[in-house]
């Protein structure tokens, strides 16, 4: 990831399923500075993992992508989300099972909440899924970053039984679909 001045960056909070591997797939994006896993849009304050993944909270797993709009759009930030996980599944994601595996995009203004909602729209009559997406748009509230042992997940821990057979396909996917974006193209 890039070291781009801070004070002309950007931010998006995306719910994708696991937040590992959200991770994963936006670290290796062009224009992308920082990927930070963490839990938003429940009620509890301060929750921790085992909490989330007690479905009790109403937080999603999310990253919290950093990026330079100069180099990388919101616009584009959406198209790789849409493009990496199934938003026709109601709060699950493979064998990812819960709302805390939702899939949301939590905007961080109101030109963002605009852009998201058209995306949801255009998403839906692109004609690529043959169910109705599912995906939920709302604006952002409180962020709460996840454990450290989460950071970085997928990178350190390549031969972890879930980063084999659920990260790896997925970010293979994106590799290919979205080559001339990734850091180094």
């Amino acid at each position: 990831m890039s070291n781009e001045n801070t004070s002309s960056l950007s931010q998006a909070t995306l719910g994708a399923g696991c937040f590992w591997c959200i991770e994963a797939i936006f670290q290796e994006l062009k224009g992308v500075s920082k990927v930070e896993s963490g839990y938003t849009g429940g009620h509890m304050e301060n929750p921790t993992y085992k909490d989330i993944c007690t479905g009790t909270t109403g937080h999603a797993e999310v990253a919290r992508i950093t990026y330079d709009p100069g180099i990388l759009s919101f616009e584009e930030i959406l198209e790789v989300f849409f493009a990496t996980h199934d938003p026709t599944t109601l709060n699950r994601q493979g064998n990812d099972i819960g709302d805390q595996y939702r899939s949301e995009i939590f905007a961080h203004s109101e030109e963002q909440l605009h852009i998201a909602k058209a995306a949801v729209i255009a998403a839906g009559e692109s004609g690529v899924w043959k169910s109705p997406i599912v995906t939920k748009v709302s604006m952002l509230g409180k962020f709460y970053l996840a454990e450290d042992y989460h950071k970085n997940y997928f990178n350190t821990n390549p031969d972890q039984g879930y980063c084999q057979f659920v990260i790896r396909p997925k970010v293979d996917k994106f590799k290919k679909l979205f080559k001339e974006k990734l850091i180094g193209q």
